[in-house]
């Protein structure tokens, strides 16, 4: 019974029109109109669209988030309930399977740091049949974060605006968490399903001018249990954070965070995540800087501080303020950025492409552009959890449109 509930609840296929389905959206609402699944039934897109979704969106976004790691945990804790769900969700066509960082991905599609911020949901996640889950952003420090509210939903906009501020337990607990659960890599067989990255970031407390301290105590504290690690000077919610990017401040820091890591785990993948808001020569100088101090890859990108063409109306997103956008609205700059850093790597180290996926065309796009593989966040928040295997077989289906073997071979097939 349980093995046919999961069937159920994971079965291929996708969104129907949700007018069809009795939901009204709201004006400006993106429909995605797919293959119907047989008369009577409804794909797991379906019912997260035409009944779940809309209840959850009636509730504060970060209540939402808390109830729905909350239900993960409960749901998908049990070692035999995982394995049976990671039967209709995971990525098995090794034609999508990706060879990075010294790892093996098991499919292209994996989850963007600011889901879990802790590392508690991590099997789980990986049940639902992401490539990789990246946890974090974590802080040598435990902090609260920035004051609430501090999520947002624009609707309209299929999109997010979030001040968070790297609300987080800091890295101590977080390896003490780890330790209970795993091994640390190389050291024995309990490992999640998939690879395993750690977003770090900057205590909110600590100064600029000690902030590679910050980053070495959790390269310490986590580096053992991370398949790679992500150097975060990107986001917009920590005050002075993104004057790391310069290059007089990201060298230096790089440099000490390489060695910090080489000093516990020799080799280990080290990334640099980037904004979307780096001007051409910032970008430039980033990418050169992380290439000469020893990044074994690049995520692009974080979230927007613009507000680009939003349907949302105006007095609602002056009203909201500060934040972070993600959702539809980034994927254009995203790609753009995306694609000059693939120019200025040249094929040296791979590119992690983040930014308004919701669709596997979307995902094609990325790695067109020059990313091996994605990331989603805010797709996922308004997709559910079967937009992973939605993206995943979509995907499939386009390489075997473009007549290709394998997914490296449509990495920059558009720049």
């Amino acid at each position: 019974m349980l093995k046919m509930a999961l069937g159920q609840m994971f079965r291929a296929g996708s969104i129907p029109p949700l007018r069809q389905a009795g939901y009204r959206p709201e004006r400006g609402e993106a429909l995605i109109v797919v293959r119907q699944h047989a008369p009577g039934t409804l794909s797991p897109m379906s019912m997260y669209g035409t009944w779940l979704r809309p209840l959850l969106f009636t509730q504060d976004p970060e209540t939402v988030h808390h109830r729905a790691m909350a239900g993960m945990r409960l749901g998908l804790g049990a070692g035999p309930v995982r394995a049976l769900a990671a039967q209709w969700t995971a990525c098995t066509h090794p034609a999508l399977h990706v060879q990075a960082f010294g790892c093996h991905f098991p499919g292209v599609v994996g989850l963007a740091a600011g889901f879990d911020k802790d590392g508690h949901a991590i099997d789980p996640l990986a049940s639902l049949g992401f490539s990789h889950v990246e946890v974090g952003t974590v802080t040598g420090q435990g902090q609260s974060g920035n004051p609430l509210p501090r999520s947002f939903r624009l609707r309209f906009d299929r999109a997010l605006i979030n001040r968070m501020g790297f609300n987080n337990a800091g890295c101590e607990r977080m390896a003490a968490y780890l330790r209970q659960r795993y091994d640390s890599v190389g050291s024995g067989p309990r490992r999640p399903r998939c690879p395993l990255g750690i977003n770090l970031g900057k205590t909110k407390a600590v100064a600029l001018d000690e902030a590679l301290d910050d980053y070495r105590r959790s390269v310490q504290a986590l580096a053992p249990f991370a398949d790679y690690l992500v150097v975060n000077v990107s986001s917009p919610n920590t005050p002075g954070l993104r004057d790391l990017q310069s290059e007089a401040a990201l060298r230096p820091l790089l440099r000490g965070v390489r060695a910090a890591v080489d000093a516990v785990t020799p080799g280990r993948a080290l990334l640099l995540k980037i904004a979307p808001d780096l001007n051409d020569a910032g970008i430039d100088a980033a990418v050169d800087v992380a290439l000469q101090e020893g990044c074994q890859g690049l995520i692009c990108t974080n979230t927007t501080i613009a507000r680009p063409r939003l349907a949302t109306p105006w007095n609602r997103v002056e009203g909201i303020g500060a934040g972070g956008l993600s959702g539809a609205p980034l994927r254009h700059r995203s790609t753009q950025v995306l694609a000059r850093v693939a120019r200025r790597i040249d094929g040296r180290v791979p590119i992690i492409g983040v930014g308004g996926i919701e669709s596997p065309e979307h995902v094609w796009e990325k790695i067109a552009h020059g990313a091996s593989m994605v990331q989603i966040y805010t797709g996922f928040v308004y997709g559910g959890p079967a937009i992973v295997r939605r993206l995943h077989r979509g995907t499939l289906a386009l390489l075997r449109r473009h007549k290709l073997r394998h997914i490296s071979q449509a990495v920059g097939r558009s720049l």
